[in-house]
């Protein structure tokens, strides 16, 4: 009779999970996990570690399931880390295997051995470990894809040793994932009675709204309150349409401006976001309104002095809707919506691209977007409409997350179109990720801004006082022949004409295309976001 091995009984809970596509780029160190690589499985690889940490957390939160990434020792984890930060932030469940030495070799620093695996990757995942003998592989794989998946999701890691994969072990049953968790009835019965009392309340909505999958009933809960609806600062999702009449707009991520925003409401009920993220130091504004926290993350709930409520974000807003009295008040007046700009006569904005795409998009498209400098033209001429899951940027600020992610995005919904739209400064961290692109046939449109810098830092610069700044200077890239070397279809772009021809041949292609869209000068003066 044949012995179980760890690789045997690893595999089995791949397949009893369902993981059976495998995000990576191999090592020596990785072999005896892929060895025999089973035919059901698929390999993604991708040609730099950072993208393959990317592609998969695209494709996990998308697809709502775990991904399982492959990276090789110390040297391909530390290539991946900035990526898994992204992950961290954006709340993608992986389970990050890292191939380590041979356990016989580790008391001798052997070369490619991993000084301390475990304490590598941290704070950056929610576990982390190097199991004490290979027979424990198994549970520790297991423990891995319950912590990734149970609530509040994100990264974990796991460190194995090259020889332990052929060891004996124990196939092991599969438990469920852990699901959800519903709220404390006192303290949510204490949220009910503070919307009940309100006169002009108003919803903030953060990310894990749209990872719940709880889009629509955000959406019938502002409707039964009548209350406003704004994006929390630097959300990595789109957790309310963007077209519909109570979403008041985008809270821009400084103390002051979200005072600003959020004096004119009595009551204020974050969903899912940190209350709140900032960026820049500003002064303190109006004082905040009273504020209700609900959220299925501890540490959240921790750092504000808010009531909160310890939930996951659909069952909490299903439970208040039904609870909630009807409000009859008038609902607040919708915003004002940006006018659309005339074509140009000669020169591109940021702006004006982004007003096409929102033209020609299907009506399911998904878009991925790591343009930090325009991300106030998208927010004004593309509004994202889709109730779930039609949008993802990267939370975390680190950039290399948008092409690889618009890869595995397109991974993870092959039936929807996906535009990718970047900055020239993004793309370069992660381009290698377009031969991914053709590998795996993902019918993704790239619209590469090009303002020739980074316009971000180059903002961020003036505002402070800080002069002669270097390093912010681009130019003299062409990612039209970047992409042709890489077997993408690329074109330059120019003009308005050029700009709607290029986008509808794009969009109705069955092949990854990266067009690069050279931007007037006037169109680098919009630098919101950050780096």
């Amino acid at each position: 009779m044949a012995v179980t091995t760890v690789r045997d009984a690893v595999r089995a809970l791949m397949r009893e999970w369902g993981l059976t596509t495998v995000f990576g780029n191999p090592g020596s160190t990785e072999l005896g996990f892929l060895t025999g690589w089973p035919d059901e499985f698929r390999y993604v690889l991708g040609l730099q570690e950072s993208t393959v940490v990317a592609m998969a957390d695209a494709y996990a939160q998308l697809t709502g399931e775990a991904a399982v990434v492959s990276l090789h020792s110390a040297g391909g984890l530390g290539h991946g880390l900035g990526s898994l930060v992204t992950a961290f932030h954006n709340r993608a469940p992986l389970v990050v295997l890292a191939g380590q030495q041979a356990r016989e070799l580790l008391p001798g620093d052997p070369f490619l051995g991993a000084l301390d695996a475990a304490e590598f990757p941290r704070p950056y995942v929610k576990w982390s470990n190097q199991p004490a003998r290979a027979e424990d592989v198994p549970a520790a794989f297991a423990r891995a894809y319950r912590m990734a998946t149970q609530p509040p999701r994100g990264p974990v890691f796991l460190s194995v040793p090259a020889d332990d994969w052929d060891r004996p072990a124990a196939l092991l049953p599969t438990p469920p994932r852990v699901p959800g968790f519903a709220a404390d009835d006192e303290a949510l019965a204490g949220l009910v009675a503070a919307l009940a009392a309100s006169r002009r309340p108003a919803l903030v909505v953060g990310a894990p709204v749209d990872a719940d999958d709880a889009v629509p009933d955000a959406v019938a809960l502002a409707e039964r309150l009548r209350a406003a609806v704004w994006a929390a600062p630097f959300s990595g999702r789109s957790s309310f349409p963007e077209d519909h009449a109570l979403f008041a707009g985008f809270l821009a991520p400084n103390r002051a401006a979200v005072a600003t925003a959020l004096a004119p409401y009595d009551l204020v009920v974050v969903l899912g976001a940190p209350a709140f993220t900032y960026h820049v130091v500003s002064d303190e504004g109006p004082a905040l309104p009273p504020l209700h926290v609900v959220s299925d993350d501890p540490q959240v709930l921790a750092r504000t002095t808010a009531p909160g409520v310890l939930t996951t974000l659909r069952a909490a807003i299903r439970r208040l809707t039904g609870l909630v009295p009807e409000a009859t008040r008038p609902a607040p007046e919708p915003q004002t919506r940006a006018p659309r700009l005339p074509e140009p006569a000669e020169g591109l904005s940021g702006a004006f691209v982004y007003q096409t795409l929102a033209d020609l998009l299907p009506e399911n498209a998904l878009v991925v977007e790591e343009a930090p400098t325009h991300r106030q033209d998208m927010q004004r001429h593309l509004p994202i409409r889709a109730h779930g899951r039609g949008y993802l940027t990267m939370a975390s600020g680190v950039l290399g997350y948008g092409l690889p992610a618009a890869v595995g995005a397109a991974l993870a919904e092959p039936s929807r179109r996906v535009a990718a739209v970047l900055g020239d400064g993004s793309s370069m961290y992660g381009i290698q990720a377009l031969w991914t692109a053709v590998r795996e046939r993902a019918a993704v449109t790239f619209v590469v801004l090009d303002n020739g810098e980074y316009a971000a830092v180059r903002r961020h610069a003036r505002r402070g006082g800080a002069e002669k700044v270097p390093g912010t200077e681009l130019g003299d890239l062409d990612f039209a022949a970047l992409a042709q070397g890489m077997g993408v279809t690329g074109r330059h772009v120019r003009t308005a004409p050029q700009l709607r021809d290029a986008l509808r041949t794009a969009l109705a292609g069955d092949t990854p295309t990266v067009l690069h869209v050279h931007l007037a000068v006037t169109g680098r003066e919009n630098a919101a976001g950050g780096r």
